[in-house]
């Protein structure tokens, strides 16, 4: 069973993957053509000119985009991105991955994803600011609270979500808490939802080394990207007894054969911005960091970054997808040969959208939460999502992905057939 997508890129791409790994879902979960389709369509797609008045009085037109994938489960939910590389095709990926996370989750939300082709560190803060509030006014009309409610992801923060809510509520003319999430906890945000991705992570890192009866105390991890996932990753990691050999960010990887010193790495990267030249840490590459002889891999940066060229070569026993999409299916292939265990990332890195439902719950009932309860909370629903995940991969004799991409889809496409086809 194949598809053809609207845009077919002259590489493969993770539009490629996403929809490869639906169609695999589909053909185990014995539905037809149509209903592959319909699960592969994006329901609603919207790309916005951004003209920019920048700081030297100069006009810079940007391109946005917004993907609601699927809501059929409920209202679309998605982060938004701000990178030179974000294209159309890419949001279109991301938010079909977010839909099939918010299902497994159990989480009363669609998929959804945004991006603005931009270099955010090319630009000054009031820039930015005028940016995101453009962005905004022009996709207004389909996002709000029971519509579609945007999160920070690459390049975005609390402020970016902050001036979105902001504009938002401003046109509508009061307060709108639940416009987005990953606020600051000052404007409605939840107490644990900066770190809750890098927690969730580490949740099913561990749950992934019980099962192999492997001891954290007893264990290594590498880290790749050091930024809002796998800086966090990195330290919960660190706190669960596990030792961390290596990290890198975008301007280079530190390795320490005897483990790093967390806490003095966090000083370090305060203080510079970056990994590179931390004292007790020997330079390697990239590349190299990825093929650490380590117990646990976390890729935690951006998408494609394991695939059939390096496949061979990683040498953890245990990958955990803190980014969105980081193996490509040829990598995937691989790893099966090879015996290595991936955590998909629909479920490895949920921890984050599991806490922006909550945030939105506290939003909507204008009541908040401790931090120990999110945490919690947050706690059970990994352990549920990854005994499910497992369950279905004994039982079908299927890899984690295919198991997690299998139960979710058929929570969407169950959902979309209660609700029928809407002449």
């Amino acid at each position: 069973m194949t598809l053809t997508t609207q845009t077919q890129p002259t590489t493969r791409g993770p539009l490629d993957d996403a929809i490869e790994q639906l169609t695999e879902a589909c053909h185990l979960l014995g539905y037809d053509h149509g209903t592959l389709a319909m699960l592969a369509a994006p329901r609603r797609e919207v790309t916005v000119s951004i003209p920019l008045h920048r700081d030297d009085g100069s006009i810079e037109v940007l391109t946005g985009h917004r993907v609601q994938h699927n809501l059929s489960r409920g209202p679309a939910k998605g982060g938004l991105r701000y990178s030179p590389h974000v294209d159309l095709d890419e949001v279109r990926a991301l938010a079909m991955w977010m839909t099939w996370k918010c299902a497994l989750m159990e989480l009363p939300y669609g998929g959804a994803k945004g991006g603005v082709t931009i270099d955010p560190s090319r630009y000054s803060a009031p820039e930015l600011e005028r940016v995101t509030r453009r962005y905004t006014t022009e996709i207004l009309p389909v996002i709000g609270p029971t519509r579609d409610i945007p999160a920070p992801d690459i390049g975005t923060d609390e402020q970016t979500m902050a001036w979105m809510m902001d504009t938002y509520s401003v046109a509508k003319g009061h307060t709108v808490l639940g416009t987005v999430t990953g606020k600051p906890v000052s404007l409605g945000g939840s107490l644990g939802r900066a770190l809750a991705t890098s927690l969730g992570v580490v949740h099913v890192a561990l749950a992934a080394l019980r099962h192999l009866r492997m001891e954290p105390k007893h264990s290594t991890a590498a880290v790749q990207g050091f930024g809002k996932v796998g800086r966090g990753a990195t330290r919960f990691l660190a706190d669960a007894g596990v030792q961390v050999l290596g990290v890198s960010d975008e301007h280079g990887a530190v390795w320490n054969p005897d483990g790093l010193d967390v806490q003095a790495l966090e000083k370090h990267v305060d203080l510079t911005g970056s990994v590179t030249g931390f004292p007790t840490a020997t330079a390697i590459d990239n590349d190299t960091l990825l093929t650490l002889d380590v117990d646990v891999l976390v890729p935690a940066a951006v998408e494609g970054v394991l695939h059939a060229g390096n496949a061979g070569s990683v040498r953890a026993r245990i990958v955990v997808e803190g980014a969105n999409g980081p193996t490509t299916t040829d990598a995937d292939r691989i790893f099966a040969d090879r015996d290595i265990l991936v955590i998909p990332d629909i479920l490895a890195n949920a921890g984050g959208v599991v806490v922006s439902y909550f945030e939105w719950v506290q939003a909507n009932q204008a009541y908040w939460w401790s931090q120990a309860e999110v945490e919690s909370r947050l706690a059970d629903r990994m352990a549920a999502a990854w005994q499910q995940v497992l369950a279905e991969a004994a039982e079908r004799r299927l890899p984690l992905r295919t198991a997690a991409t299998c139960l979710a889809v058929r929570r969407v496409a169950e959902a979309h057939r209660q609700r029928g086809l809407y002449p």
